[in-house]
């Protein structure tokens, strides 16, 4: 009991009125400002030239956007955007696929490597992955951030209750509504025999309304349609508030507070699971690369990047929720099943790297 996290920060940093700094697009940029000064490095050791990294740099931005928008366009919601096409312009509104990104990267360098003699193909791809495994933390620390892509429930010490979604439900709910929070209760404040202290994984729920309206009218919102909002699906995934929940009323600084409890519902983290696993791959490759930069055979790196990356991720995508509902009726997702042939093509890479350096 209480070996739990409830995780609900705001998804922006500053909200600036007329829009915000969010932690998404900050660490996404952050991927790509750290990704350019690591390439600078790598290109500067091997000899090559500054102004070729920041011709790569934007390849790799305008590919890894447009890839990865068309991929989740293709891949999870086709039907969706055939019949809306304008909407796939709406990145703003979510839908980016790795795997659609990683397709954008591939078909970039390619061209890039075209454009100069002294860049091949494998060479770069060897290279460019290195910086994509930070990025690939960095985003996905963006995703833990915007609590998306969550995991599957568990009852691990480490589980997660996603309050945000709750919050954001409740929000939109009336414009009465000022703020709205989902805490951890510590065990020190669960009184005995309450209802909260029967919770395997005890939260408060803090909905704060403007002092103009009336108490009486608060009580009468909160008890009939806050109570039957807090029993939609979509906020009972993530805390489950019972139908008969009472609520306690206070009043201060300018805001009647309603407070009741629910059983949270812990989750895998699974954004980070991919995250602090990408920051992994990135220091092994890196380290592969700094010790063996003049005898690697050319795709070695891919190759184990392919493997190492996707191979994680349908292993990871056990424990996460199927990002569209028709993925519920497959053996395998749609992620997993984009995984599977880049982890056969890790091999193949690897196997031809081990051949060309026999051949040497």
């Amino acid at each position: 009991m209480l070996s739990y996290i409830v995780w609900s920060p705001k998804p922006y940093i500053v909200d600036l009125g007329f829009t915000e700094l969010r932690w998404y697009g900050l660490l996404f940029a952050l991927g790509f400002i750290i990704s350019q000064q690591v390439m600078f490095y790598i290109f500067k050791k091997e000899g090559k030239k500054e102004k070729q990294v920041e011709v790569l740099t934007l390849y790799m931005v305008i590919a890894t956007i447009i890839g990865a928008r068309l991929g989740h366009v293709l891949f999870y919601e086709p039907a969706r955007y055939l019949s809306n096409p304008l909407d796939i312009l709406k990145i703003w509104e979510g839908g980016l696929a790795s795997h659609g990104g990683a397709a954008g990267i591939l078909i970039a360098l390619y061209l890039f490597a075209r454009k100069y003699n002294d860049i091949s193909y494998l060479w770069i791809l060897d290279r460019i992955v290195i910086v994509v495994a930070i990025t690939g933390a960095l985003i996905r620390t963006g995703n833990f951030m915007n609590s998306e892509i969550i995991g599957e429930p568990t009852d691990k010490a480490y589980g997660v209750v996603f309050g945000r979604e709750v919050e954001l439900r409740l929000n939109y709910l009336t414009s009465a509504i000022e703020d709205v929070e989902v805490e951890k209760i510590k065990s020190s404040n669960l009184i005995e025999g309450s209802l909260e202290s029967s919770f395997d994984y005890p939260v408060k729920l803090i909905v704060s309304y403007n002092e103009k309206n009336k108490l009486e009218d608060v009580k009468k919102f909160s008890e009939t349609q806050l109570l039957k909002k807090l029993q939609e699906s979509n906020i009972s995934q993530h805390v489950n508030f019972p139908k008969d929940a009472e609520f306690e009323y206070s009043q201060k600084g300018g805001f009647i507070y309603a407070i009741t409890y629910g059983n949270g519902v812990p989750r895998h983290a699974a954004q980070l699971y991919e995250g602090i696993s990408c920051l992994f791959i990135f220091l092994l490759l890196f380290y592969l690369w700094n010790k063996n930069r003049s005898g690697l055979a050319d795709g070695r790196l891919f190759g184990i990047f392919l493997i190492a990356c996707f191979g994680l991720r349908f292993l990871y995508e056990f424990i996460k929720e199927n990002q569209v509902a028709f993925e519920d009726g497959l053996a395998l997702n749609m992620g997993q099943w984009l995984s599977i042939p880049l982890v056969l093509a890790g091999f193949y890479f690897i196997f031809q790297s081990l051949k060309a350096e026999k051949r040497i």
